[in-house]
C-alpha cells in the first residue's frame, strides 16, 4: 500500500512540514480521495495551535476537500460511489449510522462522529480518507476551484437557515462579513430575505452590498444596534469575539432567534427577561448532515453562489496561514495540488 504525503504541524508553533504516513488498510466503508484542492479555515489554525485542547501531533489539517475518488471499499461502492467521481469532504469524516441521531438524519450530531482532522490526518495532502456517507458527490457543472470552502464555511451558515425555518419574507441580519458571513449574505439574499450586514469595517460595506446585503449597520456602534430594536426575525453571528449580545437580542422581533456559529470562547451573557418577554431564543449549530450538504450544493448551482477565494499552491501552506492570520484573506483561501 502506498503512503500518503501531506503538510503536518508537529507542535503548536504553527509551522507545517511535509511528512509521509501509512494510512493502513482500506476498510469496506472507506473512500480514498485524490485531493485536487483544499480550503484553509480558521479551524485548521485552531487545531494546529491546539486552541481547543484536542489536537494530537503530528496533525495534517485541511477539512474543505475537493477531490476525485481513487479507491473505494465494497460498502462505499454498494452505496453508489464510483472510482473517478468528484466529491467534497468537510469537517466530518464518519458517523455511526445506527444511533437514533443518525437514523433521524442528523449525522453531524452523532456522538461517535469522526472528524476529518481530529485523531486522523486531513486534506493538506495528496490523498485523504473518509467514510462513504461523508464523501459528497459533486455535479459536473460545479466550479471545483472555488467549491472547497462550501464544505465548512458554506454548510456552517447554510444549515442554520434550514434548522431555524428561515422564511423568504423574513428580515435577517448577518454579523461579520468574512469567510462565513460573505456566504451567509449570498444564501439569505437568494433565499428571498431582506438582509442587513453588521460589519465593523466600513470598507466592507460596498462589498457586502455587492454580495446581496440590502442594508448596513456598524457593529461597533451600540447606538445603531439599539436603533434597530425589534426589527429582525433572525440574526446569524459568524464572528468569534464578544459582542453587544443584549443589543442584538433586543434587535429581534418577538419569536426572533439569534443564532451563533462563531466559536466565541467566552460565555454569552443572556438575560432571561430579554428572551421571556418576546419569546426570543439563542441557538447555535455545527455544520450540517450529508443531505443538507447536498441541498446546499444544489442551491449554489441554482443561484450561482460561490465563495470568493484566493489561491495558493499546497506547498505554500505556511504563507497561506500567515496571510489568513493577518486578516488579509478575501474571503477564503484555497490550496491547490
Amino acid at each position: 500500500m502506498g503512503k500518503f504525503t501531506g503538510y503536518a504541524a508537529h507542535d503548536p508553533s504553527g509551522v507545517l512540514k511535509q511528512i509521509s504516513y501509512n494510512p493502513g488498510p482500506l476498510e469496506p466503508d472507506d473512500v480514498e480521495i485524490d485531493v485536487i484542492n483544499c480550503g484553509l479555515c480558521h479551524s485548521d489554525i485552531s487545531m494546529v495551535k491546539n486552541d481547543w485542547h484536542i489536537t494530537d501531533y503530528p496533525i495534517i489539517p485541511g477539512h474543505e476537500v475537493i477531490g476525485t475518488i481513487s479507491d473505494c471499499g465494497e460498502q462505499a461502492l454498494a452505496h453508489g460511489l464510483k472510482i473517478g467521481q468528484n466529491v467534497g469532504l468537510g469537517w466530518f469524516a464518519g458517523s455511526c449510522l445506527h444511533c437514533h441521531t443518525c437514523l433521524s438524519g442528523h449525522h453531524n450530531l452523532c456522538a461517535d462522529a469522526e472528524q476529518t482532522i481530529v485523531g486522523r490526518h486531513g486534506g493538506f495532502a495528496d490523498k485523504v480518507r473518509c467514510k462513504w456517507e461523508w464523501a459528497i458527490p459533486l455535479p459536473n457543472e460545479l466550479d471545483l476551484k472555488s467549491a472547497g470552502p462550501l464544505f465548512c464555511g458554506g454548510i456552517t451558515v447554510f444549515n442554520p437557515i434550514i434548522i431555524s425555518n428561515v422564511k423568504p419574507t423574513d428580515k435577517v441580519g448577518v454579523i461579520g462579513i468574512g469567510g462565513l458571513g460573505h456566504l451567509a449574505i449570498q444564501f439569505l439574499n437568494k433565499w428571498g430575505c431582506e438582509v442587513t450586514a453588521f460589519t465593523s469595517t466600513g470598507a466592507k460595506a460596498d462589498e457586502a452590498r455587492s454580495l446581496g446585503a440590502h442594508h448596513i449597520i456598524n457593529s461597533r456602534s451600540d447606538a445603531e444596534i439599539e436603533a434597530a430594536a425589534g426589527q429582525f426575525d433572525f440574526i446569524l453571528s459568524t464572528v468569534n469575539v464578544p459582542l453587544n449580545w443584549k443589543g442584538y437580542i433586543n434587535a429581534l422581533k418577538p419569536k426572533g432567534k439569534l443564532h451563533n456559529v462563531g466559536a466565541v470562547m467566552e460565555p454569552l451573557p443572556v438575560e432571561s427577561f430579554d428572551l421571556i418577554m418576546g419569546e426570543r431564543s439563542v441557538g447555535g449549530s455545527s455544520l450540517g448532515p450529508p443531505a443538507t450538504n447536498m441541498d446546499m450544493i444544489d442551491f449554489c448551482m441554482r443561484h450561482d453562489i460561490k465563495p470568493v477565494i484566493e489561491t495558493f499552491n499546497m506547498n505554500e501552506i505556511n504563507d497561506a496561514i500567515a496571510h489568513l492570520e493577518a486578516s488579509k484573506a478575501r474571503y477564503r483561501i484555497v490550496l491547490e495540488n
